[in-house]
């Protein structure tokens, strides 16, 4: 049960995590804001002129809307990549519609005949518009961008999926860590934003409806001056802390679970405490492996931790081969001819996939090998992550070697998977080894007893490009090789899961003990 304390410590422990992403969130959110308000306007006044657009262009940003956001935003994974670009494409056109809509609909919408006089009193087209069209349809026009701004402060939360930082980070990042206080603060940190522009936005649409006759001279200058002081606090806001941007700059990536988050704060504050290059942190990327990839081919990412049996099978899609060691040279080899990316050290542990499910669930069917499991399958629902059903190393493979027929499947968040069993939505799912909610949940581990799954070593890739600017990293990270058991990256894992530390303490922790 979370309660207000947990809240406001969350708050106070997490305050400058927390201030970069409101920043990222306003920045985000402005940028868009921009955009869409620029367009949309010219394309509403476009369509009111211009009568034979007007159907194809509603129609259009119609249909765009329909689409789900987390479908757009992957959709233009592979035309911009993952990041900011990207988010802000997606909040564009989810927020042209509204804009759009209420432009065409307020300047139609006014009374012709006070037009038509107008035209008579001798005004000029522009005059007619700016002076009487345009006044009389603010109000309709200022209620769509009122729509507009708080769907996109609140859209904006989706943008951490594809590594574009804001508030939703947070809330991503307290699903993956099972932190539902990170969770909820997140949460209210995006709602607030919301009705805090939603408010002002409301108050001035007030005074454009009802406008006082009465405003003094005092009155005027009040508002001036609020005016200027609140842009001077946003902009101080946008500002980097330092007063200007890092010379030296690299981005560090991670997939969404906590221990890449741990693995992934252990690399950049390594990298921080070592050189003087500043260090990007884009955490929890959706999708993981499968939008990683082409980012680092695309130069976005320069380093993240990754697994032997992931990059083999699934990226480059090779025949399995069991011994970790040959493995690894076989993967060091290929990545460097095909990708320019180097393995530059095996940290030590091997967080392969494996089977689990209740202990007493286990115990009443007699359940220890996959092949037992397998033979009852049709008893039982199986729970795993989206990626799970589609990589030749996962279900698909799997269930060719065991003959599997589950009486359902079910595709869940790599970090809700527990939850369902905990609610009885499944019975089995994957999970990996180094796991520390099978500890605490009191799970059987099957065994693999066809090795289907090959080793998954956790290592770090870098481009060698990345390399080539900072040559001082491979011996720096290099640091870090065989230092991860895996009982200590088991350890690691329950410190944030089941303690609630967050990755960055229990990664710095890590690194004064082991390694600086």
């Amino acid at each position: 049960m979370i309660t207000i304390k947990d809240i406001f410590r969350t708050v106070i422990e997490r305050r400058d995590y927390l201030y970069d992403l409101l920043v990222q969130h306003i920045q985000l959110s402005l940028g868009a804001i921009v955009i869409i308000t620029i367009i949309g306007l010219a394309t509403g006044i476009a369509i009111l002129r211009y009568k034979k657009w007007r159907q194809a262009v509603l129609g259009t940003v119609n249909f765009l809307y329909t689409i789900p956001s987390i479908a757009m935003f992957g959709l233009f994974i592979p035309l911009v990549g993952i990041g900011y670009i990207n988010a802000l494409v997606v909040l564009v056109i989810y927020g042209l519609l509204p804009v759009i809509r209420n432009t065409y609909t307020g300047l139609n919408d006014v009374d012709p005949l006070l037009l038509d006089a107008a035209k008579g009193m001798g005004a000029t087209p522009w005059q007619v518009f700016s002076r009487v069209r345009w006044p009389l349809a603010f109000p309709t026009i200022l209620s769509g961008f009122r729509t507009m701004v708080v769907m996109t402060i609140a859209l904006a939360g989706l943008a951490s999926f594809i590594g574009a930082g804001g508030l939703g980070q947070a809330i991503y990042r307290g699903i993956n860590t099972n932190n539902a206080s990170l969770i909820l603060v997140g949460s209210i940190a995006v709602a607030l934003l919301a009705l805090a522009v939603d408010l002002s936005i409301g108050a001035i649409e007030k005074s454009a409806k009802v406008k006082s006759k009465k405003a003094g001279k005092k009155k005027r200058i009040l508002k001036s001056v609020t005016f200027v002081i609140a842009s001077f606090l946003l902009i101080y806001m946008l500002l980097p802390k330092s007063g200007k941007f890092p010379e030296k700059e690299i981005v560090v990536a991670s997939k969404p679970t906590a221990e890449q988050y741990i693995l992934g704060e252990i690399i950049s504050q390594l990298i921080e405490k070592q050189t003087d290059i500043h260090v990007v942190r884009k955490f929890g990327i959706g999708g993981g492996t499968s939008n990683i990839h082409p980012a680092m081919l695309k130069g976005e990412i320069d380093v993240y931790p990754e697994y032997t049996g992931t990059a083999w099978l699934f990226i480059l899609k090779r025949d399995q081969i069991n011994q970790p060691d040959s493995l690894y040279s076989a993967l060091k080899s290929a990545y460097n001819e095909e990708f320019g990316f180097s393995w530059l050290c095996r940290l030590g542990f091997n967080n392969t996939f494996t089977l689990a499910l209740p202990e007493e669930l286990a115990v009443s069917e007699s359940l220890t090998t996959f092949s037992e499991l397998a033979a009852k399958s049709s008893r039982f629902i199986f729970g795993a992550e989206f990626d799970f059903f589609e990589r030749e190393d996962g279900f698909p493979g799997l269930s060719e070697a065991y003959s599997f027929n589950f009486k359902n499947k079910v595709e869940l968040d790599v970090n809700l998977k527990f939850q369902a069993l905990e609610n009885n939505t499944v019975d089995v799912i994957n999970a990996f080894s180094t796991d520390s909610r099978i500890r605490q949940m009191n799970l059987r581990v099957l065994k693999d007893d066809k090795s289907f799954f090959p080793a998954y070593q956790a290592g770090i890739v870098i481009r060698n490009e990345t390399l080539q600017q900072f040559p001082e990293l491979r011996e720096i990270l290099a640091r870090l090789e065989n230092k991860i058991s895996d009982s200590v990256m088991l350890q690691l894992n329950y410190e944030v899961e089941i303690e609630k530390k967050s990755p960055g303490e229990v990664a710095a922790d890590f690194l004064n003990k082991h390694i600086l």
